[in-house]
Protein backbone atom coordinates (compact mmCIF):
# COMPACT_ATOMS: atom_id res chain seq x y z
CA UNK A 1 0.00 0.00 0.00
CA UNK A 2 1.38 3.22 -0.62
CA UNK A 3 2.83 5.25 2.17
CA UNK A 4 1.70 8.70 2.72
CA UNK A 5 3.54 11.39 4.36
CA UNK A 6 2.87 12.75 7.90
CA UNK A 7 3.34 16.26 7.53
CA UNK A 8 3.41 18.70 10.92
CA UNK A 9 3.08 15.59 13.10
CA UNK A 10 -0.25 15.03 11.92
CA UNK A 11 -1.76 11.30 11.03
CA UNK A 12 -2.65 10.65 7.92
CA UNK A 13 -2.63 7.89 5.58
CA UNK A 14 -3.16 4.74 4.68
CA UNK A 15 0.63 3.64 5.55
CA UNK A 16 1.40 -0.03 6.17
CA UNK A 17 4.67 -0.79 7.60
CA UNK A 18 4.28 -4.47 8.45
CA UNK A 19 1.66 -6.45 7.60
CA UNK A 20 -0.80 -6.32 10.66
CA UNK A 21 -0.58 -7.71 13.05
CA UNK A 22 3.13 -6.59 13.10
CA UNK A 23 5.79 -7.32 16.16
CA UNK A 24 4.61 -5.30 18.77
CA UNK A 25 1.29 -6.12 18.66
CA UNK A 26 1.87 -9.43 18.75
CA UNK A 27 3.97 -9.37 21.76
CA UNK A 28 1.80 -7.09 23.63
CA UNK A 29 -1.22 -9.89 22.95
CA UNK A 30 0.93 -13.05 23.57
CA UNK A 31 1.58 -10.75 27.18
CA UNK A 32 -2.24 -10.61 27.84
CA UNK A 33 -2.51 -14.21 27.07
CA UNK A 34 -4.62 -13.95 23.80
CA UNK A 35 -3.88 -15.86 20.65
CA UNK A 36 -3.17 -13.78 17.59
CA UNK A 37 -1.32 -16.33 15.62
CA UNK A 38 -2.75 -14.52 13.02
CA UNK A 39 -5.13 -12.25 13.21
CA UNK A 40 -6.19 -9.71 15.49
CA UNK A 41 -9.32 -9.35 17.50
CA UNK A 42 -11.72 -7.22 16.08
CA UNK A 43 -10.72 -3.34 17.81
CA UNK A 44 -8.02 -5.09 18.98
CA UNK A 45 -4.96 -3.45 17.87
CA UNK A 46 -3.13 -1.56 20.51
CA UNK A 47 -3.22 2.22 19.33
CA UNK A 48 -0.84 4.63 19.66
CA UNK A 49 -2.35 7.71 18.48
CA UNK A 50 -5.57 8.63 16.58
CA UNK A 51 -6.35 11.70 14.85
CA UNK A 52 -9.69 12.63 12.48
CA UNK A 53 -10.30 9.12 10.72
CA UNK A 54 -6.61 7.92 11.38
CA UNK A 55 -5.87 5.44 13.56
CA UNK A 56 -1.82 4.61 14.78
CA UNK A 57 -1.05 1.01 16.17
CA UNK A 58 2.20 0.10 17.67
CA UNK A 59 4.24 -0.77 14.93
CA UNK A 60 3.28 2.32 12.91
CA UNK A 61 0.86 0.85 10.51
CA UNK A 62 -1.76 3.94 9.90
CA UNK A 63 -5.29 3.05 9.16
CA UNK A 64 -8.46 4.53 7.65
CA UNK A 65 -10.60 3.75 10.66
CA UNK A 66 -13.99 3.21 8.56
CA UNK A 67 -16.16 2.18 11.41
CA UNK A 68 -15.21 5.62 13.83
CA UNK A 69 -14.10 3.18 16.37
CA UNK A 70 -17.90 1.49 16.57
CA UNK A 71 -19.58 4.58 16.01
CA UNK A 72 -18.24 6.52 18.88
CA UNK A 73 -16.11 9.36 17.28
CA UNK A 74 -18.85 10.86 15.36
CA UNK A 75 -16.47 14.05 14.87
CA UNK A 76 -13.38 12.34 14.31
CA UNK A 77 -10.99 11.02 16.70
CA UNK A 78 -9.50 13.71 19.31
CA UNK A 79 -11.63 16.66 17.74
CA UNK A 80 -9.38 19.90 18.56
CA UNK A 81 -12.32 21.28 20.36
CA UNK A 82 -13.19 18.37 22.56
CA UNK A 83 -9.35 18.33 23.29
CA UNK A 84 -9.31 21.85 24.35
CA UNK A 85 -12.39 21.00 26.77
CA UNK A 86 -10.63 18.64 28.28
CA UNK A 87 -7.38 20.01 28.70
CA UNK A 88 -9.42 22.91 30.81
CA UNK A 89 -11.54 20.58 32.55
CA UNK A 90 -8.63 19.01 33.92
CA UNK A 91 -7.10 21.82 35.31
CA UNK A 92 -10.43 22.94 37.21
CA UNK A 93 -12.23 19.41 38.18
CA UNK A 94 -12.33 15.98 37.65
CA UNK A 95 -15.10 13.98 39.74
CA UNK A 96 -18.52 16.26 40.94
CA UNK A 97 -20.87 17.77 39.35
CA UNK A 98 -19.95 20.82 37.42
CA UNK A 99 -22.35 23.43 35.45
CA UNK A 100 -21.97 21.51 32.61
CA UNK A 101 -23.83 18.37 33.74
CA UNK A 102 -27.05 20.34 34.03
CA UNK A 103 -26.14 22.19 30.26
CA UNK A 104 -25.90 19.11 28.94
CA UNK A 105 -29.26 17.63 30.31
CA UNK A 106 -30.70 20.91 29.23
CA UNK A 107 -29.47 20.38 25.66
CA UNK A 108 -30.49 16.40 25.24
CA UNK A 109 -34.09 18.12 26.24
CA UNK A 110 -34.09 20.38 23.59
CA UNK A 111 -32.61 18.27 21.25
CA UNK A 112 -34.40 15.06 21.51
CA UNK A 113 -37.63 14.43 19.66
CA UNK A 114 -41.05 15.62 21.69
CA UNK A 115 -42.90 18.83 22.59
CA UNK A 116 -43.31 18.00 25.96
CA UNK A 117 -41.07 18.10 29.75
CA UNK A 118 -38.31 15.82 30.11
CA UNK A 119 -35.88 14.27 32.64
CA UNK A 120 -32.41 13.25 31.42
CA UNK A 121 -30.59 11.11 33.97
CA UNK A 122 -27.11 10.15 33.21
CA UNK A 123 -24.64 6.68 33.22
CA UNK A 124 -21.45 5.37 31.91
CA UNK A 125 -22.52 3.39 29.22
CA UNK A 126 -25.75 2.70 26.66
CA UNK A 127 -26.21 -0.43 28.47
CA UNK A 128 -27.07 0.73 31.80
CA UNK A 129 -29.23 3.89 29.59
CA UNK A 130 -31.19 0.77 28.58
CA UNK A 131 -31.24 -0.74 31.73
CA UNK A 132 -32.71 2.65 33.15
CA UNK A 133 -35.02 2.25 30.30
CA UNK A 134 -36.73 -0.90 31.19
CA UNK A 135 -36.88 -0.35 34.82
CA UNK A 136 -38.96 3.49 34.09
CA UNK A 137 -41.12 1.71 31.85
CA UNK A 138 -41.86 -0.93 34.97
CA UNK A 139 -42.17 1.77 37.31
CA UNK A 140 -44.29 3.96 35.02
CA UNK A 141 -46.80 1.56 34.10
CA UNK A 142 -46.90 -1.07 36.64
CA UNK A 143 -47.15 -4.04 33.74
CA UNK A 144 -44.64 -6.94 33.48
CA UNK A 145 -44.22 -7.78 30.04
CA UNK A 146 -41.48 -5.75 27.73
CA UNK A 147 -41.09 -6.49 23.54
CA UNK A 148 -37.82 -6.49 22.02
CA UNK A 149 -37.04 -7.40 18.74
CA UNK A 150 -35.57 -10.78 17.78
CA UNK A 151 -32.02 -9.89 16.30
CA UNK A 152 -31.10 -6.31 18.44
CA UNK A 153 -28.75 -5.76 20.13
CA UNK A 154 -28.92 -3.10 23.59
CA UNK A 155 -25.50 -3.90 25.56
CA UNK A 156 -24.66 -6.08 28.22
CA UNK A 157 -25.76 -4.93 31.56
CA UNK A 158 -27.90 -7.74 32.91
CA UNK A 159 -31.00 -6.14 32.24
CA UNK A 160 -30.05 -4.63 28.34
CA UNK A 161 -28.65 -8.25 27.89
CA UNK A 162 -32.62 -9.80 28.96
CA UNK A 163 -33.57 -7.45 25.90
CA UNK A 164 -30.93 -8.71 23.08
CA UNK A 165 -30.90 -11.64 21.24
CA UNK A 166 -28.04 -10.49 18.55
CA UNK A 167 -25.69 -13.38 19.49
CA UNK A 168 -27.00 -16.84 21.54
CA UNK A 169 -23.65 -17.09 22.74
CA UNK A 170 -23.93 -13.60 24.77
CA UNK A 171 -26.84 -14.72 26.50
CA UNK A 172 -25.91 -18.22 27.28
CA UNK A 173 -25.71 -19.07 31.08
CA UNK A 174 -27.92 -16.03 31.73
CA UNK A 175 -31.72 -16.05 32.83
CA UNK A 176 -33.23 -12.95 31.57
CA UNK A 177 -34.29 -10.22 33.92
CA UNK A 178 -38.10 -9.94 33.81
CA UNK A 179 -40.88 -10.85 30.98
CA UNK A 180 -39.23 -9.88 27.65
CA UNK A 181 -40.29 -11.27 24.82
CA UNK A 182 -38.95 -11.55 21.20
CA UNK A 183 -40.93 -10.18 18.16
CA UNK A 184 -40.16 -10.88 14.64
CA UNK A 185 -37.41 -8.33 12.94
CA UNK A 186 -38.70 -5.68 9.97
CA UNK A 187 -35.32 -7.66 8.44
CA UNK A 188 -36.65 -7.03 4.61
CA UNK A 189 -33.77 -9.48 2.94
CA UNK A 190 -33.82 -12.27 5.05
CA UNK A 191 -37.88 -11.84 6.15
CA UNK A 192 -38.50 -14.68 8.93
CA UNK A 193 -41.86 -14.90 7.00
CA UNK A 194 -40.23 -15.62 3.76
CA UNK A 195 -42.25 -12.53 2.42
CA UNK A 196 -41.34 -10.00 -0.03
CA UNK A 197 -41.90 -6.33 1.16
CA UNK A 198 -44.32 -4.74 0.17
CA UNK A 199 -46.63 -7.19 -1.00
CA UNK A 200 -45.96 -8.78 2.51
CA UNK A 201 -48.22 -6.01 4.40
CA UNK A 202 -45.69 -6.05 7.09
CA UNK A 203 -46.33 -9.32 8.26
CA UNK A 204 -43.66 -8.83 10.91
CA UNK A 205 -45.72 -6.36 12.54
CA UNK A 206 -49.17 -7.68 12.02
CA UNK A 207 -47.82 -10.86 14.17
CA UNK A 208 -47.24 -9.44 16.94
CA UNK A 209 -50.93 -7.71 17.17
CA UNK A 210 -52.61 -10.99 15.30
CA UNK A 211 -50.86 -13.50 17.46
CA UNK A 212 -48.56 -12.49 20.04
CA UNK A 213 -50.86 -10.10 21.67
CA UNK A 214 -53.54 -12.47 21.78
CA UNK A 215 -51.24 -16.09 22.54
CA UNK A 216 -48.14 -14.83 24.40
CA UNK A 217 -49.26 -11.75 26.41
CA UNK A 218 -52.07 -9.58 26.73
CA UNK A 219 -51.70 -5.97 25.41
CA UNK A 220 -52.77 -4.27 28.47
CA UNK A 221 -49.89 -6.31 30.64
CA UNK A 222 -47.37 -4.90 27.92
CA UNK A 223 -45.28 -1.88 29.41
CA UNK A 224 -43.15 -1.34 26.31
CA UNK A 225 -41.72 -2.00 23.04
CA UNK A 226 -37.90 -1.24 23.04
CA UNK A 227 -36.52 -0.71 18.64
CA UNK A 228 -33.22 0.49 17.72
CA UNK A 229 -34.66 2.76 15.31
CA UNK A 230 -32.10 0.92 12.72
CA UNK A 231 -31.20 -2.30 14.14
CA UNK A 232 -27.47 -2.29 14.56
CA UNK A 233 -25.50 -5.74 15.29
CA UNK A 234 -28.52 -7.28 13.42
CA UNK A 235 -26.90 -6.03 10.35
CA UNK A 236 -27.73 -2.43 10.27
CA UNK A 237 -31.20 -3.15 9.01
CA UNK A 238 -33.28 -0.37 8.42
CA UNK A 239 -36.82 -1.00 8.65
CA UNK A 240 -39.70 -0.52 5.38
CA UNK A 241 -40.69 3.13 5.98
CA UNK A 242 -44.28 2.66 7.63
CA UNK A 243 -42.65 0.24 10.26
CA UNK A 244 -42.45 2.83 12.98
CA UNK A 245 -45.58 4.67 12.25
CA UNK A 246 -47.67 1.55 12.45
CA UNK A 247 -45.90 0.36 15.58
CA UNK A 248 -46.34 3.93 17.12
CA UNK A 249 -50.13 3.13 16.76
CA UNK A 250 -50.24 -0.18 18.01
CA UNK A 251 -48.01 1.20 21.28
CA UNK A 252 -51.27 4.41 21.29
CA UNK A 253 -54.31 1.69 21.44
CA UNK A 254 -52.67 -0.21 24.14
CA UNK A 255 -50.99 1.97 26.20
CA UNK A 256 -47.94 0.95 25.32
CA UNK A 257 -44.81 3.08 25.85
CA UNK A 258 -41.66 3.31 22.84
CA UNK A 259 -38.23 3.28 24.00
CA UNK A 260 -35.90 4.63 21.20
CA UNK A 261 -32.74 2.88 21.57
CA UNK A 262 -30.53 5.51 19.87
CA UNK A 263 -27.23 4.40 21.50
CA UNK A 264 -25.47 3.87 18.10
CA UNK A 265 -27.99 5.63 15.65
CA UNK A 266 -27.83 9.18 17.40
CA UNK A 267 -26.07 12.20 16.95
CA UNK A 268 -26.16 12.84 13.60
CA UNK A 269 -24.84 9.52 12.45
CA UNK A 270 -28.23 8.57 9.78
CA UNK A 271 -28.71 12.27 8.52
CA UNK A 272 -30.80 13.30 11.62
CA UNK A 273 -30.20 13.99 14.97
CA UNK A 274 -31.68 11.03 15.56
CA UNK A 275 -32.51 8.13 13.78
CA UNK A 276 -36.00 7.64 14.43
CA UNK A 277 -36.94 11.02 13.00
CA UNK A 278 -36.59 9.77 9.62
CA UNK A 279 -39.70 7.85 10.51
CA UNK A 280 -41.19 11.03 11.53
CA UNK A 281 -42.74 9.96 15.42
CA UNK A 282 -41.41 10.51 18.59
CA UNK A 283 -40.50 7.92 21.65
CA UNK A 284 -41.73 8.08 24.83
CA UNK A 285 -37.87 7.21 26.21
CA UNK A 286 -34.70 7.35 24.37
CA UNK A 287 -31.34 6.05 25.09
CA UNK A 288 -28.20 7.69 24.47
CA UNK A 289 -24.47 6.86 24.95
CA UNK A 290 -21.06 5.62 22.19
CA UNK A 291 -20.40 8.84 20.05
CA UNK A 292 -22.32 11.69 23.42
CA UNK A 293 -18.61 12.09 24.58
CA UNK A 294 -16.41 11.52 21.31
CA UNK A 295 -14.81 8.61 23.61
CA UNK A 296 -15.42 9.31 27.34
CA UNK A 297 -17.75 6.92 29.32
CA UNK A 298 -21.01 8.63 29.15
CA UNK A 299 -24.82 7.79 28.33
CA UNK A 300 -28.21 9.67 28.75
CA UNK A 301 -32.01 8.71 29.36
CA UNK A 302 -33.80 11.25 28.33
CA UNK A 303 -38.09 10.45 29.34
CA UNK A 304 -41.22 11.79 29.10
CA UNK A 305 -40.85 13.35 32.89
CA UNK A 306 -44.82 12.31 33.31
CA UNK A 307 -43.36 8.97 34.31
CA UNK A 308 -41.23 9.66 36.76
CA UNK A 309 -44.65 9.82 38.86
CA UNK A 310 -46.19 6.52 38.44
CA UNK A 311 -50.10 6.31 39.75
CA UNK A 312 -49.27 2.49 40.26
CA UNK A 313 -46.57 3.94 43.10
CA UNK A 314 -46.97 6.39 46.24
CA UNK A 315 -47.62 9.69 45.45
CA UNK A 316 -44.38 10.89 47.19
CA UNK A 317 -41.78 8.40 45.12
CA UNK A 318 -40.38 9.14 41.88
CA UNK A 319 -38.58 7.06 39.70
CA UNK A 320 -34.65 7.38 40.52
CA UNK A 321 -31.42 6.30 38.66
CA UNK A 322 -27.97 7.02 39.60
CA UNK A 323 -24.76 6.29 39.57
CA UNK A 324 -21.40 7.16 41.32
CA UNK A 325 -19.82 8.31 38.25
CA UNK A 326 -22.01 9.33 36.22
CA UNK A 327 -22.26 13.17 34.27
CA UNK A 328 -18.27 12.90 34.99
CA UNK A 329 -16.93 16.28 34.49
CA UNK A 330 -14.87 15.61 31.72
CA UNK A 331 -18.06 13.06 29.80
CA UNK A 332 -19.58 16.17 30.17
CA UNK A 333 -17.48 18.91 29.06
CA UNK A 334 -16.61 16.47 25.93
CA UNK A 335 -20.55 16.11 25.69
CA UNK A 336 -20.83 20.12 25.01
CA UNK A 337 -17.92 20.00 22.94
CA UNK A 338 -19.06 17.77 20.96
CA UNK A 339 -22.96 18.47 20.21
CA UNK A 340 -21.03 22.42 19.66
CA UNK A 341 -19.17 20.56 16.81
CA UNK A 342 -21.90 18.84 15.43
CA UNK A 343 -24.20 21.89 14.84
CA UNK A 344 -21.42 25.11 14.07
CA UNK A 345 -19.79 22.21 11.40
CA UNK A 346 -22.79 21.24 9.97
CA UNK A 347 -21.97 17.44 10.76
CA UNK A 348 -25.61 16.42 10.41
CA UNK A 349 -26.09 17.97 6.75
CA UNK A 350 -22.34 16.42 5.92
CA UNK A 351 -23.71 13.13 7.08
CA UNK A 352 -26.78 13.48 5.23
CA UNK A 353 -25.52 14.52 1.58
CA UNK A 354 -22.25 12.11 2.18
CA UNK A 355 -23.92 9.56 3.02
CA UNK A 356 -26.23 9.69 -0.42
CA UNK A 357 -23.24 9.76 -2.33
CA UNK A 358 -22.03 6.81 -0.23
CA UNK A 359 -24.59 4.75 -0.43
CA UNK A 360 -24.76 5.35 -4.50
CA UNK A 361 -21.32 3.84 -4.88
CA UNK A 362 -22.27 1.19 -2.69
CA UNK A 363 -25.41 0.29 -5.04
CA UNK A 364 -22.47 0.52 -7.90
CA UNK A 365 -19.88 -1.69 -6.13
CA UNK A 366 -23.55 -4.20 -5.70
CA UNK A 367 -23.60 -4.65 -9.54
CA UNK A 368 -19.90 -5.61 -9.98
CA UNK A 369 -19.28 -7.91 -7.16
CA UNK A 370 -21.70 -11.10 -7.11
CA UNK A 371 -20.62 -11.48 -3.44
CA UNK A 372 -22.46 -8.76 -2.52
CA UNK A 373 -25.89 -9.71 -2.17
CA UNK A 374 -27.65 -6.19 -0.55
CA UNK A 375 -26.58 -2.63 0.26
CA UNK A 376 -28.54 -0.58 2.74
CA UNK A 377 -28.28 2.35 5.44
CA UNK A 378 -28.71 6.12 5.93
CA UNK A 379 -26.37 8.87 5.96
CA UNK A 380 -23.11 7.96 7.06
CA UNK A 381 -24.68 3.92 8.46
CA UNK A 382 -24.40 1.85 5.96
CA UNK A 383 -23.49 -1.52 5.10
CA UNK A 384 -23.02 -4.41 2.71
CA UNK A 385 -24.36 -8.00 2.92
CA UNK A 386 -21.74 -10.75 1.73
CA UNK A 387 -23.56 -14.05 0.36
CA UNK A 388 -22.41 -17.15 -1.70
CA UNK A 389 -25.37 -16.61 -3.85
CA UNK A 390 -27.65 -13.57 -4.91
CA UNK A 391 -30.61 -15.94 -5.83
CA UNK A 392 -30.82 -18.27 -2.39
CA UNK A 393 -28.68 -15.55 -0.55
CA UNK A 394 -26.74 -18.15 1.10
CA UNK A 395 -24.48 -15.93 3.70
CA UNK A 396 -21.11 -16.00 3.52
CA UNK A 397 -19.59 -15.18 6.29
CA UNK A 398 -16.02 -16.43 6.10
CA UNK A 399 -15.83 -14.61 2.51
CA UNK A 400 -16.46 -11.22 4.72
CA UNK A 401 -13.91 -12.13 7.05
CA UNK A 402 -11.68 -12.21 4.54
CA UNK A 403 -12.86 -8.70 2.84
CA UNK A 404 -11.96 -7.25 6.13
CA UNK A 405 -8.58 -9.08 6.43
CA UNK A 406 -7.83 -8.33 3.04
CA UNK A 407 -8.77 -4.63 3.84
CA UNK A 408 -6.64 -3.89 6.81
CA UNK A 409 -3.75 -5.65 5.31
CA UNK A 410 -4.19 -2.51 2.93
CA UNK A 411 -5.02 0.23 5.72
CA UNK A 412 -8.52 0.06 6.19
CA UNK A 413 -9.98 -0.44 9.47
CA UNK A 414 -13.50 -2.17 9.56
CA UNK A 415 -15.33 -5.33 11.05
CA UNK A 416 -18.29 -7.86 10.33
CA UNK A 417 -21.70 -7.92 11.68
CA UNK A 418 -24.95 -9.65 11.42
CA UNK A 419 -27.24 -11.12 13.91
CA UNK A 420 -29.02 -13.88 11.57
CA UNK A 421 -25.60 -14.32 9.00
CA UNK A 422 -22.61 -12.78 9.98
CA UNK A 423 -22.09 -11.53 6.70
CA UNK A 424 -22.58 -7.85 6.64
CA UNK A 425 -19.50 -5.18 6.42
CA UNK A 426 -19.83 -2.33 9.22
CA UNK A 427 -19.21 1.21 7.36
CA UNK A 428 -19.45 4.65 9.46
CA UNK A 429 -16.96 7.07 8.55
CA UNK A 430 -16.71 10.08 10.93
CA UNK A 431 -19.57 12.91 10.17
CA UNK A 432 -16.78 14.97 8.83
CA UNK A 433 -15.54 12.68 6.39
CA UNK A 434 -14.88 13.97 3.10
CA UNK A 435 -15.41 12.28 -0.09
CA UNK A 436 -11.49 12.27 -0.89
CA UNK A 437 -11.87 9.89 2.78
CA UNK A 438 -14.79 8.07 1.09
CA UNK A 439 -13.32 7.23 -1.94
CA UNK A 440 -10.34 5.78 -0.32
CA UNK A 441 -11.95 3.84 1.89
CA UNK A 442 -13.91 1.91 -0.63
CA UNK A 443 -11.35 1.71 -3.27
CA UNK A 444 -9.38 -0.03 -0.39
CA UNK A 445 -12.34 -2.47 0.22
CA UNK A 446 -13.34 -2.81 -3.30
CA UNK A 447 -9.96 -4.19 -3.55
CA UNK A 448 -10.47 -6.50 -0.56
CA UNK A 449 -13.67 -7.91 -2.33
CA UNK A 450 -12.15 -8.64 -5.49
CA UNK A 451 -9.42 -10.49 -3.98
CA UNK A 452 -11.72 -12.32 -2.28
CA UNK A 453 -12.93 -13.41 -5.29
CA UNK A 454 -10.50 -14.65 -6.79
CA UNK A 455 -10.09 -16.44 -3.64
CA UNK A 456 -13.23 -17.80 -3.48
CA UNK A 457 -12.63 -18.70 -7.22
CA UNK A 458 -9.41 -20.32 -6.22
CA UNK A 459 -10.66 -22.36 -3.46
CA UNK A 460 -8.19 -20.73 -0.64
CA UNK A 461 -10.76 -18.47 1.63
CA UNK A 462 -9.36 -19.27 4.67
CA UNK A 463 -11.01 -19.72 8.22
CA UNK A 464 -9.61 -17.22 9.87
CA UNK A 465 -11.24 -16.05 13.00
CA UNK A 466 -12.43 -12.04 12.91
CA UNK A 467 -14.12 -11.57 15.78
CA UNK A 468 -12.86 -12.25 19.40
CA UNK A 469 -12.38 -8.24 20.72
CA UNK A 470 -16.18 -8.57 21.98
CA UNK A 471 -19.02 -5.51 21.60
CA UNK A 472 -19.47 -2.46 23.78
CA UNK A 473 -21.88 -0.52 24.94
Amino acid sequence: MKNHSKASGHLSGPSIRVRPPGPKARALFKRSGDDVAVFPPIWGLPLTRAEGPWIEDVDGNVYLDFISGKSVVNIGHRHPEVVRVLQEQLDRVILGATENRFLLAKELARLTPGDFEKKVFFGSSGSDSVDGALKLAWWATNRPYILCVAGAYHGQTHGALSASSAFSRLVRGFHPAGELLKIPPPYCYRCPFKLSYPGCGVQCLDYVESTMLKSHCPPDEVAAVIVEPIFGDMGWVVPPAEYYSRLKQLCDRHGILLIADEVQTGCGRTGKWFALEHFGIEADIVCLGKPLASGLPLSALVARKELLVSPHRPRELEFHQSFTLEANALGCAAALATLRVLEREKLIENSRSLGAYLLNRLEKMKEAHPLIGDVRGKGLLCTLEIVRNTETREPAPEQAEHICRHALADGLYTMVMGAFSATCIRIAPPLNSTREIIDTGLKILEQAITRTEEDLFKGSCSRIPLSGGGRGR
